[in-house]
């Protein structure tokens, strides 16, 4: 077996010094964190031997040709992070190829190869996200370009303040005929392989999610002299659909679900609360599933608020389709993690990737590498040398064998 996981991980430890001020790493696009982070990318996928560029949506791309045909092998992730999120999320898939290729330098491979450092993954300084992938993948609406951050800042102002050219971006879409697939390498951010004790696992499927904005409206009153039966508490039917979701969620196969933002009016400790708006998220790695526990969610919104006699309104405000990442390349992967002794399970993703939107391109497929107690997008975000080595071999041997 293969041993570059020290390398990976001193390498990780080190780009993770370009943050922002603070706990965790805090690495937002287009931005002087970004700019630090993409020097330390250019001389490593430099040493690696990879011809780099930079594209018009942020992408750092790290090419080395094929000995047989310029029908190009995609690796990747992304760069940036959540607000003080942790070392691993997304980072560790653009460091981990890089330092495989690396290894390879001097290993011929029939195809063209690159590695693509997406700038923006996240969404997190502006309201839109996967900009590098949809571009590549010709799925980009222009319209987000007009889009601003907290500071009044335009998307499009961003690109030219970090020298790109927002008009750019439409021509950056690939031919899909020119690639072979993508790979991208990211740790679980859960925690289903270490309880099954795996340091390594193959994606099934990225889950597809939606999003709803609730509004119940009740009539606020005197906590202490209102009844109990003459009441319209808003608050109290919010938790009824709380409770709904979740029980929707446990009994329902490959659903998972959150109501993860409420907002509460008058919100005092002596008042009937008369208004509550809340968020609701659904996800599952089947649409059809994930669509039907919507519509329920929507019909038992408004029975509940005709029994309470309230009002209540609903509306999706997002929606994306899961997508399946079986076929030839997992199987690969699967047989290059067998060729040194491991079984790979398979598991869904239940969170969104870059993959997902390069799916709209080419075929693609997940290598998931364990994380201590699942945890991510946390300062806490931890993982092994030993299993970033592990996933490195797997990588390597993957590469090796493709064709």
């Amino acid at each position: 077996m293969l041993n570059l996981g020290e390398e990976i991980m001193q390498r990780l430890d080190v780009i993770a010094g370009y943050s922002k001020a603070g706990p965790g790493v805090s690495r937002f696009p287009f931005t002087a964190e970004h700019e630090g982070a993409l020097t330390l990318l250019r001389e490593w996928m430099t040493k690696a031997g990879l011809e780099v560029s930079l594209d018009d949506s942020g992408t750092l791309i790290g090419r080395r040709e094929g000995s047989e045909t310029s029908r190009t092998l995609l690796l990747g992730s992304h760069q940036d992070s959540v607000p003080q999120g942790g070392k691993y999320d997304g980072i560790f898939g653009i460091v981990l190829s890089i330092t495989c290729l690396e290894y390879l330098k001097h290993q011929q491979l029939p195809y063209a190869i690159e590695v693509l450092a997406f700038a923006d993954e996240e969404g997190v300084r502006f309201p839109t996200a996967l900009m590098g992938p949809r571009a590549l993948a010709g799925t980009f609406d222009p319209d987000v370009l007009g889009m601003q951050d907290k500071d009044g800042v335009t998307l499009t102002d961003a690109l030219q303040n970090f020298g790109l050219e927002a008009e750019n971006i439409v021509a950056l879409k690939r031919n899909s005929d020119d690639i072979l697939g993508f790979i991208e390498t990211h740790i679980e951010q859960g925690p289903v392989l270490e309880s099954k004790g795996a340091p390594v696992g193959i994606v099934t499927a990225i889950c597809g999610i939606e999003r709803w904005m609730v509004k119940i409206t009740g009539r606020a009153a005197h906590a202490g002299t209102t009844p109990m039966d003459l009441r319209y508490d808003a608050l109290a039917a919010a938790a009824e659909l709380i409770s709904y979701v979740e029980n929707l969620c446990l009994e329902t196969e490959a659903l998972v679900g959150v109501v993860g933002w409420l907002n509460v009016v008058p919100n005092a400790v002596n008042a009937v609360p008369g208004e509550v708006d809340l968020s609701i998220e659904l996800r599952s790695s089947t649409d059809q599933v994930r669509v039907n526990a919507g519509l329920g969610l929507k019909a038992f919104l408004q029975q509940l608020a005709d029994r309470r006699g309230l009002t209540a309104s609903s509306e999706r405000t997002y929606s994306q389709s899961a997508v399946q990442c079986g076929g030839e390349l997992s199987d690969r992967l699967e047989e290059a993690a067998k060729a040194i002794g491991l079984k790979a399970p398979r598991l869904m993703s239940g969170a969104t990737h870059d993959a997902s939107a390069m799916s709209d391109l080419s075929r693609v497929a997940m290598l998931f590498v364990r994380c201590l107690n699942g945890v991510s997008h946390h300062g806490d975000e931890s993982i092994t040398s030993e299993d970033a080595g592990i996933a490195a071999d797997v990588l390597i041997r993957f590469l090796e064998g493709f064709e």
